[in-house]
């Protein structure tokens, strides 16, 4: 058996030395690479997006405790493995064909219904009352201001859970960039102008899909240019603003890595992408 595997989210993780998912995670002897589940530590096809969340946080810091030794490859690798695993139960479409692949059935088809605003969700999770969601509409209405916006400046929430509530109504997973690192090769195809341009980050290439972070809805445009450059399809995941410029910052400083140019890939290349399923737009 090779001694390099490759895992469902597309992740090789090399087990040369170690078993990263028995020795660091205590997954017992199985297949290898785990699925999602197993690989987060979680009964299989929970539900609960914050306990998942939760599982994934604590893995990540275990895990980061040997990202300066010998085995900081492993742990790099393993860290993109349960950020993919994370992003993609954690965001309701991705997670239902996931979890049809797993063999689970769905009793019936739920109705269409609009996904929750913003304000509404940040009263459900009792973030702010009702009252303050009458203030919150009518400061933004007022000043032209989006609700995440707004309810940051009125300080009602801090960035981060804006950023989730923004995440619910698209229906987009929320990342906290403090704790991934996104794939050096993946960063590396983009140039400093587009991610400073759009505000955004790429961070993975994931199966049928290339996840990018953003502090909103990414344009048509921008989704177009990267598929030209990755031929696949694009996956957005919500960022707090402040904390996509700090990551651009960081990962785009000048010197930290060659400039791409824009098509990375030759166009025939781009004509001819990777077979994906494709997804349609969310609209707001």
């Amino acid at each position: 058996m090779s001694r390099r595997q490759k895992g469902r989210s597309g992740t090789v993780v090399d087990t040369t030395q170690i078993d990263v998912y028995k020795e660091w995670l205590g997954i017992p002897e199985g297949p290898r690479p785990p699925d999602h589940y197993t690989l987060l530590r979680l009964v299989r096809f929970e539900d609960d997006v914050q306990r998942i969340r939760d599982h994934y946080k604590k893995l990540n810091a275990h895990v980061r405790k040997y990202a300066t030794g010998q085995y900081s490859i492993q742990s790099q690798e393993l860290l993109n493995e349960l950020a993919k695993a994370m992003l993609c139960l954690t965001d309701a479409e991705r997670k239902r064909e996931y979890d049809e692949s797993l063999g689970r059935e769905f009793e019936e088809e739920k109705s269409v219904v609009g996904r929750p605003l913003l304000q509404n969700w940040l009263v459900e999770q009792g973030r702010i009352t009702k009252e303050q969601q009458k203030e919150l509409e009518h400061f933004a209405k007022a000043r032209g201001l989006s609700m995440r916006d707004a309810a940051v400046q009125m300080k009602l929430v801090d960035p981060e859970t804006a950023a989730q509530a923004l995440a619910v109504e698209l229906g987009y997973s929320y990342i906290d960039l403090s704790e991934t690192y996104p794939d050096d090769s993946v960063l590396d195809r983009v140039s400093r102008v587009l991610v400073k341009r759009n505000t955004f980050l790429p961070l993975f290439e994931d199966e049928d899909c290339l996840l990018i972070a953003c502090v909103d809805q990414p344009s048509a445009e921008l989704e177009e240019e990267l598929r030209m450059i990755f031929g696949l399809p694009v996956r957005p995941v919500i960022a707090a603003p402040r904390a996509i410029n700090q990551a651009i910052a960081k990962y785009y400083a000048p010197g930290v890595r060659d400039e791409a140019t824009q098509p990375a890939q030759p166009a025939s290349s781009a004509a001819t992408p990777k077979r994906a399923k494709e997804k349609p737009r969310k609209r707001r």
